[in-house]
């Protein structure tokens, strides 16, 4: 897989090159991917196109962050399990460290200035989700049959609240992707080839079932594996992109009141005004949550434990990868599920972002500003929160 050209490296050139990415990608999990191919395919030629296309479908395939299982992935391929490390921690850290101070500081924020920032933190959210539900529907549900999948899941979540419910959609729309339609098969793009041996790839996917059936027994036992067991839980369902750890999260800390709505919509509005990957707003919530140790050590458990069933299955598959993807019935059943996700989303666009954010007519103004500004006049993201930041401030002062 690696470009001959671009030969081998050590970790401390692979941390070097993505902190740099780190602090500087802005705009979500597909603008992160464009990141990485304008630096190491087009700059470094670390691999060819074909190659990294191929590893693109690869972590778009699997539930888990996106652009953090191709980071982990391209520092796996350059400089070994070494270089996986190094890509992680230096792509995650900067976005990180920015949420934990925010997390430790936003209590503290007070008068009306303060509070009403807080409150368009939360708005923005709405903008944001709604951007990430249109753009997730003209992409996977581009026909009746997926819209239909969509639906249903959203109708499920209408009955059937919380995670076992989004688990439930996930499951029938996989389902219903393989009676709906055959997927095309064939292989596209180059060989995925990485240093990953089948026993390697089947101890990982172990883990990631083991971890997955027993963290929910064993989290009565202790606050710090209740935790655990809940970030994990999230990492391990979450298809179609960052957005869709929203839901997860929500039923996971908010619905048990680990963390209030409140807390939690300001910190995944804060969320968007950071680069990096959007599985940060993991340190956050450990951050503040009240179920775990909460501070540094709760932010740096769930930090580790959301991204770590994306890597445990990504490892798992890389052996296998060529062979599955071919595979017409596989593709049938991601189609169906990542249809699922859309509908998922946009419940969760409902309640609880929509209906903990929007208080008045003023509230949903300043958030169809927002909303406009990211599908019109395509402002990045950072700007968007630093508009409904100073815009709730304003509605605060003016009463």
């Amino acid at each position: 897989m690696p470009d001959r050209a671009g030969g081998k490296a050590g970790a401390g050139e692979v941390f070097a090159v993505f902190l740099k990415l780190g602090l500087t990608s802005f705009g979500g999990p597909i603008a992160h991917l464009g990141y990485f191919r304008d630096e190491l395919v087009t700059r470094r030629r670390w691999l060819s196109d074909a190659a990294y296309a191929d590893l693109v479908a690869l972590c778009q395939f699997l539930p888990g962050p996106a652009s953090s299982q191709a980071g982990f992935a391209l520092g796996l391929m350059r400089a070994g399990w070494r270089g996986a490390l190094a890509a992680f921690a230096a792509f995650t850290l900067p976005s990180a460290l920015i949420l934990l101070v925010f997390a430790m500081t936003a209590a503290a924020i007070a008068g009306p200035v303060g509070t009403g920032a807080l409150a368009g933190l939360k708005i923005v959210a709405v903008a944001i989700v709604a951007q990430a539900v249109w753009g997730m529907a003209r992409t996977l549900c581009p026909d009746r049959a997926r819209a239909a999948i969509a639906l249903g899941a959203v109708v499920l979540l209408a009955f059937v609240p919380g995670a076992w419910g989004m688990v439930g959609a996930i499951a029938l729309g996989a389902l219903a992707g393989l009676v709906l339609g055959p997927g095309a098969g064939g292989a596209v793009g180059g060989p995925v080839a990485m240093p990953v041996s089948r026993r390697a790839a089947l101890a990982a996917l172990g883990a990631f079932v083991a971890l997955l059936v027993l963290l929910p027994l064993v989290a009565g036992f202790s606050p710090v594996l209740a935790l655990v067991d809940s970030f994990y839980r999230a990492g391990a369902l979450v298809f179609g992109g960052g957005h869709v750890v929203l839901p997860l999260l929500q039923a996971e800390l908010v619905g048990p009141g680990h963390v209030s709505q409140e807390a939690f919509l300001a910190g995944y509005g804060a969320a968007q005004a950071v680069p990096g990957p959007l599985f940060t707003f993991a340190a956050y919530l450990g951050a503040v949550q009240g179920q775990g140790p909460g501070g540094v050590l709760g932010a740096a458990l769930a930090l580790a434990a959301i991204f770590l069933p994306g890597f445990l299955i990504l490892t798992g598959v890389l052996p296998f990868w060529d062979r599955f993807r071919a595979m017409a019935r596989a593709q049938s059943l991601m189609r169906g599920a990542n249809a699922a996700v859309v509908g998922i989303l946009g419940a969760a666009l409902y309640a609880p972002v929509f209906t903990g954010a929007i208080g008045d007519m003023r509230d949903f103004a300043l958030a169809l500003a927002c909303f406009l500004a990211l599908m019109l006049w395509r402002a990045p993201p950072w700007a968007v929160v630093i508009l409904a930041a100073s815009g709730g401030a304003g509605l605060a002062l003016i009463g």
